[in-house]
């Protein structure tokens, strides 16, 4: 990238996350934080006096500003939609964090819309590209395990309100343990074992009712619109069988985050709510290995996923945090809890292939490239 000019990105929405992105970004060459904008704007301003040459503008200003060549859309879930439709309307390129749209309906619209204006969009979640979920696959693209059968993916909690003070989003609908920590444990599976081809879902919910635990709010009780714990079973094309679970409604779990299994050996993949941690590898007749990384952005942080959409050529247009991959893995969400709701199992309509695997890539070459 050197040389070149740098690419002209936007932040819209400037909530705790973006700290995370701007760390990232400010790091990477080849980009350049142009502008941001907030609700409050005041946080706008603060944001802008520390980046070199950025200017704080409204949200139309920005979407409408000619320089700006990527949108980064850090906004809430109900509002990436709309965001993302605007900046496509102005011809620009679009990242967003998870989950693509608020329903599956609006991110086809989206897509739809990218595909008319011929404009690229990535989304989040980008931690699979990181050392920890791209060891684990080259591993099993290098047949460590043998033929993958089957994988299982846990993530269990008592639920946000003990500790977020406004937790009001993840009890209505588009809420959820499924919509919140779904995308990074879905997302490392289609990348592990390829895209999906129908669902089956089951869900409960233990209480009509929270009580939030911190902040001002302390001591009120919020509606519980949706399903708390939810499993499911996955039909990937290539004929492995995957199981989710995610609950609100436990308190800890000491199962791995995700296991895979082959008919050779079986892999543990570290939590994919991080870029890396320890890849173990059991082979038949052998005894557990820590495996080396040998795969993915080493030192990632959130944000790599729109690096990777800047810098992507050609033969890989959207990158590997491809908008769709964001789609099929919304799509797969809302399909387990429509099964959930119906008992009936949903065939998907999308696919997705599997992105090029991320060669192992030391953090100054690709802060540099």
């Amino acid at each position: 990238m050197s040389g070149a000019e740098p690419t002209a990105v936007g932040i819209v929405g400037l909530g705790v996350i973006s700290g995370q992105y701007l760390a990232t970004l400010a790091d990477a060459s080849g980009i350049r934080i142009a502008a941001v904008a907030d609700l409050d704007a005041d946080r706008a301003r603060a944001a802008a006096e520390k980046l070199p040459g950025c200017r704080a503008l409204s949200t139309d200003e920005l979407l409408a500003d000619d320089g700006i060549r990527t949108v980064l859309n850090l906004t809430i879930p109900a509002a990436h939609a709309d965001v993302a439709l605007a900046a496509i309307a102005h011809g620009k390129d679009v990242y967003g964090e998870k989950p693509l749209a608020a329903t599956f309906a609006d991110a086809e619209r989206v897509m739809d819309a990218a595909t008319a204006a011929g404009v690229r969009v990535g989304g989040a979640p980008d931690t699979v590209l990181g050392t920890g979920v791209q060891t684990a696959r080259a591993a099993i693209d290098d047949g460590r395990i043998g033929q993958p059968v089957s994988a299982a993916a846990m993530w269990v909690s008592a639920g946000h309100e003990s500790w977020h003070p406004q937790p009001d989003f993840y009890y209505r609908e588009g809420g959820g343990p499924l919509l919140d920590m779904g995308p990074y444990y879905v997302t490392s599976l289609v990348q592990l074992l390829g895209p999906v081809t129908a669902v089956s879902g089951a869900g409960s919910r233990s209480r009509d009712e929270r009580v939030i635990g911190s902040g001002p709010r302390a001591g009120e009780r919020i509606p519980v619109e949706v399903d708390t714990h939810l499993t499911g079973i996955l039909h990937h094309g290539s004929g492995a069988i995957s199981t989710v679970t995610m609950s609100f409604d436990g308190v800890r779990s000491t199962a791995e985050p995700i296991e895979v299994h082959g008919v050779d050996g079986s892999l543990i993949v570290p939590d994919p709510n991080g870029f890396a941690g320890d890849v173990r590898l059991h082979e038949r007749g052998g005894e557990w290995q820590t495996l080396e990384p040998w795969a993915g952005y080493v030192d990632a942080g959130r944000g790599i996923g729109l690096v990777d959409l800047v810098r992507a050529t050609s033969d890989a247009a959207d990158g590997r945090a491809s908008g769709a991959m964001a789609l099929h893995v919304l799509e797969i969400m809302t399909a387990l809890t429509a099964s959930a709701a119906s008992g009936v199992r949903e065939p998907l309509r999308t696919s997705v292939e599997r992105p090029a695997l991320v060669p192992l890539t030391p953090a100054a070459n690709w802060r540099s490239l």
